[in-house]
């Protein structure tokens, strides 16, 4: 295994459905549009109350993207 360097970022995922739904959705999302997503960690969940009910789960992740090695 060579060494690598990454490039992180925080993303928030929502979703109706679940907080497994809102962290899948996030990591869809970014590897949709970034090259080398390799891990993410979970920093926060939180929600959006509608009528005395769960609206929406939020999540917070830190996603690291894999830099291209210089040659």
């Amino acid at each position: 295994m060579s060494d690598h360097v990454y490039s992180v970022s925080t993303i928030v995922g929502s979703s109706e459905v679940s907080v497994d739904d809102a962290i899948r959705k996030a990591i869809r999302s970014t590897a949709a549009t970034k090259r080398n997503v390799e891990w993410f960690t979970v920093g926060e969940i939180r929600g959006h109350v509608v009528d005395g009910d769960v609206g929406h789960f939020q999540v917070t992740l830190e996603v690291g993207f894999r830099l291209d090695d210089p040659q």
